[in-house]
């Protein structure tokens, strides 16, 4: 049993956005299912959805990052996790529930913390002209010098 959980508050669609979350997502699955909500897994990773109403809501100070490893798996999840929410800037999404998702290619985090801090910046400033992140225009920005004129 894992120690720490995130435990997601819904207002009366628990069940439904478990079946979401588990249609999205490969190596997940629904653990437990009851009336004020159940339990679910994405990839090794618990999850609790809780009919509480509405009460609370997401906001993105709460998000959720995805590591992904090829372009192809942050298309999937961008489409997937935005269809009836909304396509953010940075690799950020909000689904149709209001939770706030960071679709992120782990190639980024070793772009960003190279040693050559030109390279580095050059990425991060690519990163931040995108809304879907496309790993290409982050390869490109960090081993293109860009130009002054």
């Amino acid at each position: 049993m894992q120690k720490i959980t995130p435990f997601l508050w819904f207002n009366d669609n628990a069940q439904e956005a478990i079946n979401f979350y588990v249609s999205v997502f490969k190596n997940s699955r629904t653990v437990a299912v009851n009336r004020s909500g159940g339990t679910f897994e994405v990839d090794g990773q618990e999850f609790i959805a809780f009919n509480g109403g509405p009460h609370f809501t997401f906001t993105p100070a709460i998000s959720l990052f995805v590591n992904c490893e090829t372009q192809q798996e942050i298309d999937e999840l961008w489409e997937k996790l935005s269809e009836g929410g909304e396509k953010q800037r940075c690799g950020w999404v909000k689904d149709k529930y209001g939770l706030s998702w960071q679709v992120i290619p782990t190639v980024l985090g070793k772009l960003l913390q190279d040693k050559n801090a030109e390279k580095a910046e050059r990425v991060r400033k690519a990163m931040l002209q995108m809304d879907k992140i496309d790993v290409k225009r982050l390869q490109q920005a960090y081993t293109v010098p860009q130009t002054t004129e």
